[in-house]
């Protein structure tokens, strides 16, 4: 692009941080925005929520299902995904006691996988000042494995160990949010039990190199995938009396909602979703501008990653993805961290994960780094994040997206286009 061009400008707001960040962007040159589409906000939510525990998809009604059992878990995501747990949880309790389970003997417990606990005030974030002050809410500790119960090992080699107080639950209820997801597919579902309450022992393997290195352990990919399969398989180990599942838009209003059975129900979540994530690309790009579609899953570079594996489909080999993240909190977890310090080359680091016993708790968000720069180089417009821990983490720091931009086209030739994705990994981007 010749200097001192006169072009026309497209402004665009990315989801960033709690306040996003907009940026102006060669309206010729911009392939979408490519974007969510349109779906109506469920007009009453929690209405719409106490009727699907009434008449749900594959079960019977919790009413009837909680008849009877002496008490109840029910597991919700943290505070890395935006669930409506103020709107989902009060219909679940209050049927729940309704059947005569004592509001003593239900423990909301937030399956926190290996991620840290949610305590104080984003606790009360999590689930509303209300529940948090009457009801008890518990974290998973993935890494104390003496408070999992060990149910055995799968076909595939997964040792399984999931959260006693789960497991040893006379009615187990799960909820969550159905959205892609870098490695299983699509979230929700079985994904609250593993990995949301898995030991260690069990992610570490479910997470390795022969689930994560399979062509199909993708976005958006259910049939195949074996990350899917197995998270399903050791599920049902569990067992799941009852989900309930929902679907969010760009402003995070619920679009979906179901519940029942933890298969049937979720499966008609994920055929919803699929349709509203979806954005076709007529050919791939040589830049994809992207984010981890804000507060809060763009608070560490750990969670970061899955912007960039979400922009992998329409990205040409030797392209550049170009990344904003707030990274408020950081890299991630010390183990991650740790991660990053000892493999300073990543083609050594994917032979030492396939090739020796190397192992360090967080290692599979590095194998799906790997995955992204193996297609081309990164690009990272952070203000929670040094320029020097940035190159740390084998991207290049930028201090303006919009010159980024200008300075990735210009060197892929006139003829480059940057397709542009402000809500990151909540759009499923494709060739068609």
């Amino acid at each position: 692009m010749m200097q001192g061009e006169i072009m026309e400008r497209l402004k665009v707001r990315l989801d960033y941080g709690k306040i996003g960040l907009e940026v102006e962007l060669p309206k010729n040159r911009v392939v979408g925005p490519l974007s969510i589409k349109p779906a109506r906000p469920l007009p009453n939510p929690a209405v719409v929520i106490s009727k699907i525990l009434e008449k749900p998809i594959g079960t019977k009604p919790l009413l009837e299902l909680a008849k009877g059992r002496k008490n109840a878990c029910i597991l919700i995501c943290d505070i890395t995904r935006p669930v409506p747990n103020s709107v989902i949880l009060p219909p679940i309790l209050a049927t729940l006691e309704k059947a005569g389970i004592a509001r003593k003997d239900i423990t909301i417990l937030i399956a926190t996988g290996l991620h840290r606990p949610n305590e104080g005030p984003e606790l009360v974030e999590l689930v509303g000042k209300e529940i948090a002050r009457n009801y008890r809410v518990e974290n998973h500790h993935g890494k104390e494995i003496q408070e999992h119960d060990y149910l055995g090992v799968t076909p595939m080699g997964v040792p399984v160990y999931l959260d006693s107080r789960y497991v040893r639950a006379d009615l187990k209820i799960t909820t969550g949010l159905i959205e892609p997801h870098l490695m299983a597919g699509f979230s929700g579902g079985r994904k609250l039990i593993c990995p949301g309450i898995a030991g260690i022992e069990t992610v570490k393997i479910w997470h390795g190199p022969k689930f994560l290195e399979h062509p199909l352990a993708d976005c958006g990919i259910v049939e195949g995938n074996p990350v899917h399969e197995e998270n399903t398989r050791i599920a049902l180990m569990a067992g799941c009396d009852f989900i309930v599942n929902v679907c969010v838009d760009g402003d995070r209003q619920i679009t979906w909602a179901g519940a029942g059975d933890m298969i049937q129900a979720w499966e008609e979540g994920v055929r919803f979703v699929r349709q509203v994530v979806s954005a076709q690309v007529a050919e791939p790009v040589d830049v994809v501008l992207t984010s981890c579609a804000g507060y809060p899953l763009d608070t560490t570079w750990y969670q970061a990653v899955k912007g960039l594996t979400g922009a992998l489909p329409i990205l040409k080999q030797g392209g550049t993805i170009i990344l904003v993240a707030s990274l408020t909190e950081g890299l991630g977890s010390p183990e991650f961290q740790q991660v990053l310090r000892e493999n300073p080359d990543i083609k050594a680091f994917k032979k030492r994960i396939l090739e020796t016993d190397y192992f360090v708790m967080d290692q599979w968000q590095m194998v799906e780094f790997a995955k992204v720069l193996e297609k081309g180089k990164i690009k990272v417009y952070s203000q929670g994040l040094s320029a020097e821990t940035l190159r740390k983490c084998h991207v290049i720091p930028i201090d303006s997206v919009e010159q980024a931009v200008l300075a990735s086209l210009d060197e892929y030739g006139p003829d480059s286009r940057v397709a542009v994705i402000p809500k990151g990994p909540y759009v499923l981007p494709c060739l068609g």
